[in-house]
């Protein structure tokens, strides 16, 4: 028996349909675990003295995250520098 276009098209919907509720709690565990574990355990690190780029590398957040997270957290963070500013 031959499979109709409508059929094929529903099993290849469905595989899609799957695929993407996967990637939808996958990236709700990730958002998670960001929020809840790593953002939290970031901030202590850096109130007890660690480095800063070091969090970042092991976190494996960009600065503009880390240092969001650190402002939200009443932490020191200095000011950006403006754009076009050769580096110093």
């Amino acid at each position: 028996m031959t499979e109709i276009p409508e059929e094929q098209q529903a099993a290849a919907l469905r595989v899609v349909a799957t695929a993407g509720a996967r990637r939808a709690d996958l990236l709700a565990e990730a958002d998670r675990i960001l929020t809840e574990e790593i953002r939290p355990a970031a901030i202590t690190a850096a109130r007890t003295g660690a480095e800063r780029s070091r969090i970042r590398e092991l976190a494996r957040v960009g600065p503009t995250v880390l240092y969001r997270w650190f402002d939200e957290a009443g932490l020191p963070v200095r000011a950006k520098r403006p754009p076009g500013r050769p580096d110093a």
